[in-house]
């Protein structure tokens, strides 16, 4: 795989996805009593797929938020102008309801959605420092400089045998 550098980088297989949402699914089974789940997209579709089969959860609903990255005079990336595109669909107050992301970073998409689905139970597969106090449920904590590459974000590629890269 070749992916792009950077200080830290989380590379994520489709195997560890699918493990860690199934780890996901074990500690949402404990709780139990969900009436749905809302996938937040694009990142949650697949984690909510994967934890819809293991609860037997039939009723999937999704949000759709967009967060736009702005890089300041430092050339740091910031995101500002979270919108909800689409909300989830009738679940009121959230009782009941899951909702599922891949990860939660700054929490910002959270602090937007929490207002209208108070009572939600948040879950994601992996969890930053800033936003880890904002999910109810989370498996895998990583550092907040860490960048995750998640498995419909990189391609496999074919890469020269090393035989080959010594005579170039």
């Amino acid at each position: 795989m070749v992916v792009p550098s950077g200080p830290k980088q989380f590379i994520v297989s489709w195997d560890d996805l699918h493990r860690n949402a199934k780890a996901l699914a074990w500690r949402l089974v404990e709780i139990g009593g969900w009436c749905g789940i809302v996938a937040i997209t694009r990142g949650g579709l697949v984690p909510a797929a994967i934890v819809a089969r293991e609860l037997d959860i039939r009723l999937i609903e999704t949000v759709c938020v967009s967060a736009y990255r702005s890089n300041d005079e430092t050339g740091v990336d910031s995101i500002s102008d979270t919108k909800i595109l689409k909300p989830p669909g009738n679940i009121g107050d959230g009782s009941g309801w899951l909702i599922i992301d891949d990860l939660v970073d700054t929490g910002q998409t959270i602090s937007v959605l929490r207002p209208l689905i108070p009572k939600a139970h948040f879950a994601t597969i992996y969890a930053k420092p800033k936003g880890r106090p904002l999910v109810n449920t989370f498996v895998t904590e990583v550092s907040q400089d860490t960048w995750i590459y998640f498995p419909w974000d990189i391609e496999l590629q074919f890469t020269q045998p090393i035989v080959t890269k010594k005579e170039g």
